[in-house]
């Protein structure tokens, strides 16, 4: 997932992954390839995105984005896991399942009907939910540079380590602990 979020982070195409943070606990999503989707992720570029979601219905938490989206609505069946835009400006995450015309943003990868209950608090109102396309550990792209700067050493934060510092620090786009 490191090397994944790494070339995300450097591409300059329509993110595949999303990360979505619930209450510490961050797990990836697959998103489509659609124009809200490409919308959604240059903005998630920009900066993450924090919303509040509600349960309702027993089958999702929904919420606003605060902001539209292009929409392709289409009536569908969402499943366990399934990420919509439902009118336009509401993002709906699914823990069960519901039939109605929505726009389909993508996929929770990876969880079990149970896991995803308790990932995404069902049952629960006020829920904190981040989205984002950075890599969880800070560093934001990785440049190879040939001037004098590629000397340094950096921190996972991505600010210069300070000489003699111990732990894990990137060099010359390389990893090294010391």
């Amino acid at each position: 997932m490191f090397w994944a979020a790494l070339l995300l982070a450097n591409t300059t195409i329509m993110a595949q992954k999303m990360y979505i943070t619930i209450g510490g606990v961050t797990k990836t999503a697959t998103l489509v390839d659609n124009a809200a989707t490409r919308e959604l992720a240059a903005k998630l570029q920009e900066a993450p995105v924090v919303v509040t979601l509600n349960s309702s219905g027993g089958f999702e938490i929904w919420g606003t984005l605060g902001f539209s989206l292009p929409t392709s609505n289409e009536q569908m069946n969402a499943q366990l896991g399934d990420i919509v835009l439902y009118n336009g400006s509401n993002i709906c995450m699914f823990y069960g399942t519901n039939s109605w015309s929505y726009t389909r943003l993508g996929k929770i990868d990876g969880l079990t009907e149970s896991e995803l209950r308790t990932f995404l608090k069902a049952g629960e109102s006020n829920i904190s939910v981040t989205l984002s396309v950075s890599n969880p550990t800070g560093i934001s792209k990785i440049v190879n540079s040939k001037s004098s700067k590629s000397n340094y050493s950096y921190t996972l934060q991505g600010t210069v380590a300070q000489s003699g510092r111990k732990g894990i620090v990137i060099q010359n786009g390389k990893k090294y602990v010391k």
